[in-house]
């Protein structure tokens, strides 16, 4: 018989929170076949989280871990809100952060491998890691919604500028830019947005020339308002946020939401 790969036992610790020596010799005696390994298992009375490992997860949270220059978020998705805000989910998931932050995705896909068991087990729940975005910049601000189900990370160009990259983070989460700068709306997007103003113009009977200028008006509104530099500021709707950063340009920006 071949032996057993240590990533099948792995897998199977993940599925089941079954410890790795059960594992492997359940892997064993079913010959590798993952599924008969699992039957093992549960006959054995052991294998308490594979009926979870298939359930979908629709919840979760967001976590966000930063030093000087960089900031790392993490996605730790679960079935239910009642999980995504229990204190050892949290826990969990800002520890996952941390190891982004400081070690990378690696060394993060294997900190949560090494956890998923028995965070299964204790919350009753799939949970599995979702996103992660790394991001470097002479400035970093970061903004986590208090329900954790929106986060944003802004990077500038410049340092020295904390505050205000935060303040554009916690106005990206509210306003939800698509794009940093009107030129960087797709053309695809553009195009379906063209057809659908041509179908309300329809109606008008406008002259040409007219209509020409209506739909320029319309793309140049639509490129703004999903941009983040040319939306109103929250905190002052009489400058945008490109005004309110001076010299300062956005670099980096991520927004994630559950």
């Amino acid at each position: 018989m071949s032996p057993v790969s240590a990533s099948d036992v792995s897998n199977l610790r993940a599925r089941t929170g079954v410890p790795m020596l059960a594992c492997k010799e359940a892997l064993e005696e079913a010959q590798g076949d993952m599924d008969k390994a699992i039957e093992i298992l549960r006959k054995r009375g052991i294998a308490q989280a594979v009926k979870k490992a298939d359930r979908s997860q629709h919840e979760g949270a967001l976590f966000i871990s930063q030093k000087e220059g960089k900031a790392a978020l993490v996605s730790l998705k679960c079935e239910t809100d009642f999980v995504a805000r229990n204190d050892a989910f949290t826990t969990l998931g800002q520890s996952l952060s941390a190891t982004l932050l400081e070690q990378g995705e690696d060394a993060t896909k294997k900190a949560a491998e090494a956890a998923m068991p028995e965070a299964v087990q204790k919350l009753g729940e799939n949970i599995s890691l979702g996103d992660m975005q790394e991001i470097a910049a002479p400035t970093i601000g970061s903004y986590v919604h208090s329900n954790r189900k929106i986060a944003v990370i802004i990077g500038l160009d410049v340092p020295g500028e904390t505050e205000k990259a935060k303040d554009v983070a916690m106005h990206a989460a509210a306003m939800n830019p698509a794009y940093v700068h009107p030129d960087d709306v797709p053309q695809d997007i553009l195009e379906k947005e063209r057809e659908i103003w041509k179908e309300q113009l329809k109606s008008e009977n406008k002259p040409e020339a007219i209509l020409e200028k209506i739909m320029f008006g319309k793309e140049k509104k639509f490129r703004e308002e999903n941009a983040l530099m040319k939306q109103p500021f929250v905190k002052d709707a009489n400058q945008t946020i490109e005004k309110y950063l001076g010299e300062a340009r956005i670099e980096s920006y991520v927004r994630i939401v559950v």
